[in-house]
């Protein structure tokens, strides 16, 4: 999207998560290019500074480049680099205010999907502290 789009984006707030489609289980089988977008879209999602800055902006609503390095205790060039590759997907979007870059999400999907993320993580207890006892165990299992 060019970068005016990104800009007016911003003004007009959050897309709705998804317009109205059938239920997951009733829609076909992933093509092979829509598997490979999805895989794409968690390639970029996979990346715990990206996490953290979505996380921040869907607490905040806005924020400038220097207050997420501020948060994340990062170098803003870093931060912006990180965003860059956010707003390449069209979860985000800028506004130049000055010298400062306002960032948004202009994707209502991106809460959602955050919050089932940590859903799986909580609910199931197969967070980082717990997935490497449950590997270790069903090896175990597995050996006796």
């Amino acid at each position: 999207m060019p970068r005016d789009q990104h800009r007016s984006r911003a003004r007009l707030g959050p897309t709705p998560c998804c317009a109205p489609r059938p239920a997951l289980s009733e829609r076909p089988q992933l093509t092979f290019v829509q598997a490979v977008k999805v895989m794409a879209l968690f390639k970029v999602l996979a990346n715990d500074t990206r996490v953290r800055l979505l996380h921040h902006l869907v607490r905040t609503g806005e924020a400038t480049v220097t207050e997420l390095a501020k948060t994340l205790g990062m170098k803003p060039q870093a931060v912006s680099n990180q965003l860059q590759r956010l707003s390449d997907t069209c979860m985000l979007a800028w506004r130049r205010d000055g010298n400062h870059m306002h960032y948004r999400i202009v994707n209502g999907c991106v809460a959602p999907l955050l919050d089932l993320a940590l859903c799986l993580m909580e609910d199931q207890g197969c967070g980082p502290d717990t997935a490497g006892a449950a590997t270790r165990r069903r090896h175990s299992a597995e050996e006796n």
